[in-house]
């Protein structure tokens, strides 16, 4: 059986392009639709781009009620009857009684090798602390923040001179290796952890 996936963004969706760019052939999902917080975010136009549906809910009229925009998002796209849904660059902290329903069926990726640097300035504080390496983080979602099981990590050399956007770079290449490589497996009922080797 095919699985359904949703994928949520905030910005130019670079994650999401390499999700749905493997999702084709004998794999084992497909995209039905992208959403954003940000009706602005570049990834919703390159979503339509390649035929598959994009939805935008503006979290900004709802304030500080996370909850009341969660209920709009989970109205929004409910229609699509995902069964898995891709955090790829979601800005936004989820909620429990967002998250619970969709438990066990909720993937994010994020940048650092987790449990090291849950939040944000992952890349700074890595060479603040003077790591030798650093990475992403692929997991399922739980209410905690940047928690849940790990699925998948690929590694990157911390080098000498470092900022971090140079080193946000090279971990961001590994982001788009490492994602689907743990989707194709995930949606085929295989929750394995993948570890890719550090590159040459």
């Amino acid at each position: 059986m095919t699985r359904r996936v949703g994928i949520l963004i905030s910005g130019g969706g670079s994650n999401m392009l390499s999700l749905v760019r493997s999702m084709t052939g004998d794999h084992p999902a497909r995209p039905v639709f992208v959403a954003s917080n940000d009706p602005g975010a570049g990834g919703l136009e390159k979503a339509r781009g390649l035929g598959i549906q994009a939805v935008a809910v503006d979290h900004r009229p709802f304030g500080k009620d996370r909850a009341a925009f969660e209920a709009a998002l989970s109205e929004a796209i409910a229609p699509y009857e995902a069964d898995i849904l891709c955090l790829a660059g979601f800005m936004r902290v989820l909620t429990a009684g967002f998250v619970e329903p969709w438990a066990g069926r909720m993937l994010n990726i994020h940048p650092s090798l987790l449990p090291k640097y849950r939040g944000l300035d992952t890349h700074a504080r890595a060479i603040a602390a003077g790591d030798t390496e650093a990475g992403c983080t692929v997991h399922e979602v739980t209410p905690a923040l940047d928690d849940g099981p790990i699925l998948g990590q690929a590694r990157v050399p911390v080098l000498p001179g470092d900022t971090p956007g140079t080193l946000a770079a090279r971990v961001l290449e590994q982001e788009h290796l490492l994602y689907p490589a743990v989707l194709r497996r995930y949606a085929a009922g295989d929750r394995t952890p993948v570890f890719l080797p550090a590159p040459v």
